[in-house]
């Protein structure tokens, strides 16, 4: 039977429309699958993924709380090794991720569309924009919003940092010792680099191969597809299964790693505003709450949960936004923003220089592990994106998922981070310099209009972009672990939501951010490789595509 005659089962993803080339294979999405009934729940599992990356994830959550006391300096040893040693791989990764995707924008493999030549969208550009922006980075963008610029400020206005007891210079990177508006420019390049072009480029990549090699090839929605036109039917054996059991494990950390910052700054903000006790139970009982509520929107489904919270999001980070360029300096913001570009353009051949570096603090403590992270958020946030793509073309995905929100992120940035320096420099406002990370935010709005209003909508920006990511993110590991169903039982769904919130408090327990941030890093480096090979063998598949004719005006 021809592959035009025949229905494609694909656990819920739709037969492309129009021409493409469905990819000719004997498996079946489900064939190893394994359906159990619970009484009256259900489960449809892949016995092998669902079963190793289960396991493996339950193992590393009693083992960090049996012997928290621990594990705090193995997370510690293991994240500095692994920065140290390996920072050049992230950093040249990174940078060869961007050049694909720019390079995808002018290529004719641009013209590619997402579902087959005549596929649709099947959600509206505000949707699909507000979706794939809160699944991004939402939480990252409210807790480094300010704290990330003004410590890049203090580095370089200092000229030198020190790290563990070692001094590391900024020159390299035009170190502004006492020039303010020089590290001024420095710091936001430097921020600007870690939220724009290369997160994006590496969420848009995989995103990208996730939805060509379903809703165009006909394959599962899961990781193994990506890979068919290197190991071809191997990728339904154990290549596939050990590439779908890394990606599980990796989301799960990387998830871990924001939902532990979002918890550390809600918990910041409560103990600000209210005078709770900033504890590690404090941390505990918020992980506790909201992933409940993350388990309410999953069981409300896509459109009711995670598309109504997202653009509930947005308009909140909207007014919050609009509020600091209204009553912080108007003026500054407005015209730093393309200032900022500018330095960012200006600095980023030494930001992004993977070899050779001096400012070991920068390079390592900051872009290596961002990049480890964004990667080892990459499986979560690219196949979300891909389950909402349908239907745009290639070149219209990259535009938006790459150009699009890192726009965002940069003018987010300036108006956020300007506004606090502006504060440091002009009004000699100390706290917001002095301040720990996840307290910048509100110590820059104590000093703005309505500031307890402000920083209770910080809170719940945080909050709500917690369950967001924590839904979004127990979609896309239970698509995994089902072996590429989209229509799995929904208990799945919850068994995973949960998960994601116990690794979490794990730890959060066995050593707080550090030991996320260590996870994070150790399984964002196996991905790094898994990503690297995925992007040769999406440009293989996007070649077999047939492309929409060039419009003539």
């Amino acid at each position: 039977m021809s592959q035009d005659d025949k229905e494609l089962d694909n656990g819920g993803i739709p037969t492309p429309s129009g021409k493409a080339t469905p990819i000719d294979t004997d498996y079946t999405v489900g064939q190893d699958n394994v359906v159990v009934s619970l009484g009256p729940f259900g489960l449809d599992i892949h016995n092998r993924v669902f079963a190793i990356s289960g396991l493996a994830i339950v193992a590393f959550v009693f083992a960090t709380l049996l012997f928290r006391e621990h594990v705090e300096p193995v997370f510690t040893t293991l994240k500095s090794w692994l920065v140290t040693n390996l920072d050049w791989f992230f950093l040249l990764s990174g940078d060869l991720f961007v050049i694909v995707c720019l390079g995808l924008i002018f290529s004719p493999l641009g013209r590619v569309r997402i579902g087959g030549t005549e596929a649709t969208p099947d959600y509206s550009y505000a949707g699909w924009l507000a979706m794939l922006f809160a699944a991004g980075m939402g939480i990252g963008l409210v807790f480094f919003g300010v704290s990330e610029p003004m410590s890049h400020f203090s580095s370089s206005l200092a000229g030198t940092t020190i790290e563990n007891g070692v001094r590391t210079d900024w020159a390299p990177l035009g170190g502004a010792i006492g020039d303010t508006k020089a590290a001024e420019a420095l710091g936001m390049a430097a921020t600007i680099y870690h939220w724009a072009l290369h997160p994006w480029a590496i969420y848009a990549l995989l995103a990208l191969g996730l939805a060509i090699f379903s809703f165009n090839k006909g394959l599962p929605l899961t990781m193994r597809s990506v890979f068919y036109p290197l190991f071809g039917e191997r990728v339904w054996g154990w290549t596939g299964h050990i590439i779908d059991i890394l990606a599980v494990v990796a989301t799960v950390f990387g998830l871990a790693t924001s939902l532990g910052y979002g918890a550390s700054q809600a918990a910041t903000g409560l103990n600000f505003l209210f005078g709770i006790p900033l504890t590690d139970m404090t941390k505990v009982v918020l992980i506790l709450i909201i992933s409940a509520m993350a388990l309410m929107s999953v069981l409300a489904g896509l459109d009711s949960g995670v598309k109504r919270l997202s653009e509930i999001n947005m308009i909140l980070a909207a007014i919050l936004l609009l509020f600091i360029v209204i009553t912080g300096p108007t003026i500054a913001i407005l015209s730093g923003f393309f200032s900022n570009i500018k330095n960012y353009v200006e600095y980023l051949p030494a930001l992004s220089m993977p070899f050779d570096r001096e400012d070991v603090n920068f390079s390592q403590g900051w872009t290596a592990f961002y990049w480890a992270w964004w990667i080892s958020w990459s499986p979560f946030v690219g196949m979300f994106i891909a389950r909402v793509s349908r239907g745009r073309t290639v070149r219209e995905f990259i535009v938006c998922v790459l150009l699009i929100p890192s726009t965002v992120c940069v003018f987010w940035m300036t108006a956020f981070g300007g506004t606090a320096v502006d504060q440091y420099v002009n009004d000699g406002y100390q706290a917001v310099m002095n301040a720990e990370l996840s307290l910048k935010l509100f110590a820059m709005l104590e000093v703005m209009p309505w500031h307890a209003i402000t920083s209770f909508v910080g809170i719940v920006l945080v909050v709500v972009f917690f369950i967001t990511s924590s839904d979004s993110g127990s979609l896309v590991i239970d698509t995994i672990a089902a072996g590429g169903k989209v229509d799995a039982p929904t208990p799945q769904r919850v068994f995973w939501c949960t998960f994601e919130g116990l690794v979490a408090i794990a730890l959060m327990l066995g050593g707080g951010l550090a030991a996320a941030q260590a996870m994070a890093v150790a399984t964002g480096f196996p991905f790094t490789i898994v990503l690297l090979v995925a992007t040769v063998s999406l440009i293989k598949g996007l070649m077999s595509e047939p492309r929409q004719k060039k419009h003539v005006g």
